[in-house]
């Protein structure tokens, strides 16, 4: 991934995980973030709305927006005209890898085990995404492997929370974390962005004290 993108992550520490099933939902998701403060979000593609919302997202240009569970070639090059600034795929696809690379968009691929981190490493990536990180080892595991991969950056995501997220940001190879908890899925469906904004707050807050 970029520096830029990196420190812009960093700095947040949050990157909330939305799935959207209508895109007519995208513009008040955002704004509801935005007020929040939390300007960053990843849409999965376990939608067929993800690229429309995707798009809808982008034109602000006040939020990073990535695409989420991308696991092919076609799902990047979709996201990617679509406006996605960063690609996230559950697991390591070399495919996918190449294709970000081929347009310079940065990827960020799961890798929970010291062999695809390896692999990882080898195609010139420092930072990948953990997932799903509490039945993968949690906290524990990212720092066991943190020892020999000094390098390596890690955004855990899957079953963090309210309850787990301190011992997560604990770790200085952590550099974001991915969850939904601010961005429940009901909640995008029967637009309640005032409540999605509080959720967002409190969220931030959260980081913030820790």
């Amino acid at each position: 991934m970029s520096e830029d993108l990196l420190e812009t992550l960093a700095s947040h520490r949050l990157v909330p995980v939305v799935v959207l099933d209508d895109a007519g939902d995208a513009a008040g998701l955002a704004e509801a973030l935005v007020a929040g403060g939390l300007p960053v979000a990843e849409v999965t593609f376990r939608t067929s709305a993800a690229a429309e919302a995707i798009a809808v997202i982008a034109k602000r240009g006040d939020v990073l927006v990535g695409a989420g569970t991308v696991l092919n070639v076609q799902q990047v090059d979709e996201a990617f005209e679509a406006g996605a600034q960063y690609i996230v795929s559950p697991g390591l696809s070399e495919a996918v890898v190449h294709r970000c690379q081929e347009l310079g968009i940065p990827v960020l691929p799961g890798a929970v085990t010291a062999t695809e981190i390896t692999r990882a490493l080898e195609m010139g990536l420092k930072t990948v995404k953990f997932f799903p990180a509490e039945t993968s080892g949690g906290a524990a595991a990212i720092k066991a492997l943190s020892a020999p991969f000094g390098g390596v950056k890690f955004v855990p995501t899957g079953g963090i929370g309210q309850k787990n997220i301190a011992e997560y940001l604990a770790l200085e190879c952590v550099s974001a974390i991915g969850g939904s908890w601010m961005v429940p899925k009901d909640m995008v469906r029967t637009q309640k962005f005032d409540e999605i904004a509080q959720l967002t707050r409190d969220a931030v807050a959260l980081v913030r004290k820790d």
